[in-house]
């Protein structure tokens, strides 16, 4: 176009555009916006306007379920769908690219030969064609009918109540277990509502709020197994400051002197165990922890008992070294005795 056909500024069409921007709203202005996108994508990429749209939703306003959050979306055909990568980070399967050409993590999950034998027609259609669609926003997303993830979640629960899994998989059972807990919770709810006609009522993130709460209580007896006391006394027999008492999260040299103290301690046999059923991540850390594997019957009742003496031994004490005189002497630990593997320290 030559210099003198270019727009001009100051043309009353341009004052005229200003003049209504300036009168709309903040979300008015960015439909606006994502319309005019949606425009240049269109003519970018015809393709595009073909894939079905998502009318709600957006990633920064997930499903959550206790520490999971799951974007979500509703297509104009009224089709409900959580990310892809949203439903395979929630179940802790593996991310990073697959390996097997042309297959997805979820896919190479679901075709592999232990859950395979659980995974039926329907349910492996769905993950070896997932959803394509568009965003509100225009972007390109893939995703998976909500269902699919109860479908999936009911095929790793059956694996592992045939004794199925392998030791490294049962992390995914956990949060299958989670995600079906919490969502029958909260779908009588759900269903309750819908009956009497509250649903018209209540507030929009009340479902939200009863699935949050019923995942906290149970995650809450795990995340009390180990005593305040155990760390403030670890803390104070060595001088240190900065124990954060909100925070589950501890420095690695702690974890060491917890594996020491306390799970070393346990029968033989059973450490190693754990460290199966819990393993390191490539990051080098554990998605959970120990106890969370240990069971009601025996091994947390064991567990309690032994940090009640640990916590007694250290209030005894004036010093670490006192401490571990004492430690020695109750649970007869050689002092020549060397650390129990790479996430050990000698006591």
């Amino acid at each position: 176009m030559p210099d003198d056909q270019q727009p001009n500024d100051n043309s009353p069409q341009r004052r005229a555009g200003k003049a209504r921007m300036s009168k709309m709203t903040p979300e008015e202005r960015r439909e606006v916006a994502r319309a005019g996108a949606a425009a240049r994508w269109a003519k970018a990429d015809p393709n595009r306007a073909l894939l079905p749209k998502a009318e709600f939703g957006s990633d920064d306003r997930p499903v959550r379920i206790g520490d999971m959050e799951l974007p979500c979306f509703v297509l104009e055909d009224e089709r409900r769908i959580l990310s892809a990568s949203g439903m395979q980070a929630a179940l802790g399967i593996a991310q990073g690219g697959s390996m097997r050409a042309g297959m997805s993590r979820m896919e190479l999950f679901a075709a592999g030969k232990i859950i395979k034998p659980f995974i039926d027609n329907e349910l492996a259609d769905r993950v070896r064609n997932p959803v394509h669609f568009r965003t509100p926003s225009g972007n390109q997303a893939y995703g998976y009918e909500a269902d699919t993830l109860v479908m999936l979640c009911e095929a790793v629960l059956s694996a592992r109540d045939a004794r199925a899994l392998q030791p490294q998989q049962m992390p995914i059972a956990y949060q299958c277990e989670l995600v079906m807990r919490g969502l029958a919770r909260v779908g009588i709810v759900a269903l309750v509502d819908e009956a009497t006609g509250y649903q018209q009522v209540r507030k929009r993130d009340a479902l939200a709020k009863i699935l949050e709460a019923y995942i906290s209580k149970e995650l809450l007896p795990w995340a009390q197994r180990f005593p305040l006391e155990f760390y403030e006394e670890i803390y104070r027999l060595h001088g240190w400051d900065g124990l954060d008492p909100a925070s589950r999260s501890k420095p690695g040299y702690v974890g060491k002197l917890t594996n020491a103290l306390v799970y070393e301690r346990l029968p033989d046999g059973v450490l190693e165990q754990l460290r199966t059923q819990n393993p390191k991540d490539i990051d080098g850390k554990r998605k959970f922890k120990h106890h969370q594997f240990l069971t009601d019957e025996i091994g947390n009742p064991h567990l309690e008992k032994h940090l009640s003496k640990v916590v007694g031994l250290m209030q005894a004490s004036d010093t670490w070294m006192e401490f571990k005189r004492l430690f020695k002497r109750v649970f007869k630990v050689p002092d020549n005795e060397p650390p129990r593997g790479r996430g050990s320290v000698r006591i």
